[in-house]
């Protein structure tokens, strides 16, 4: 029920949304340059790796040695803008008809990562990942590491379809508000490091 209920809405949300997706392409490719998209790999269930893909959201700037600047310099007032309204997420609808990631589920996170996991954190890798989530309804990345973690393990203990459906409707609230677009202190989610949530995860 679930996957076809993805496979539905994606499906429908492509079609409605086609002209607007046609548009932010534009946009990208005349303030950002090529590529339009921004492709990926991350861990999908049970941590298979496929390839998200986003709308390109920062520059290619780099330093004098070629590496790349970071992500506060690369970051454009354009792109804050398609990130705090979350248009940049739209082609990841392609992913859920794939069925790379579903509709509600912990949001893909980076390769490198799996490894730094414990084996309680690991389980969120039990569900597909999802274009919204608990995590996202519940703070989004103004949380911590631990925090957001302990509630993605929480939506792979209690996840069932009436939830799915309240998170849904509760996305719509945080894009409308622009709820917990940045970290702390930064414009991105600072990289997970181990050290930071190694507390037993509470599943009541």
């Amino acid at each position: 029920m679930k996957r076809l209920f993805d496979l539905l809405v994606a499906l429908a949300a492509l079609i409605v949304l086609s002209p607007l997706l046609g548009v932010v392409a534009v946009m990208v490719r005349v303030r950002l340059g090529s590529p339009v998209l921004f492709a990926q790999p991350r861990p999908g269930r049970a941590g298979r790796v496929f390839t998200l893909h986003k709308f390109r959201t920062m520059t290619t700037l780099r330093d004098a040695q070629g590496k790349l600047r970071p992500d506060a310099e690369r970051l454009t007032d354009f792109g804050r803008w398609l990130r705090a309204t979350s248009l940049d997420e739209l082609p990841e609808l392609w992913n859920v008809v794939r069925g790379d990631m579903s509709l509600v589920g912990p949001r893909p996170l980076l390769v490198t990562y799996l490894e730094r996991y414990s084996p309680e954190q690991a389980r969120r890798h039990a569900v597909r990942p999802g274009l919204t989530g608990w995590a996202q309804v519940n703070g989004r990345n103004a949380t911590t590491w631990d925090e957001r973690l302990r509630l993605d393990v929480w939506y792979v203990d209690h996840g069932s379809f009436g939830l799915d459906l309240r998170i849904l409707a509760a996305t719509i609230a945080v894009l409308w508000r622009r709820d917990g677009i940045h970290a702390p202190g930064s414009e991105t989610m600072p990289e997970f490091r181990p050290s930071e949530s190694r507390l037993p995860l509470d599943h009541t």
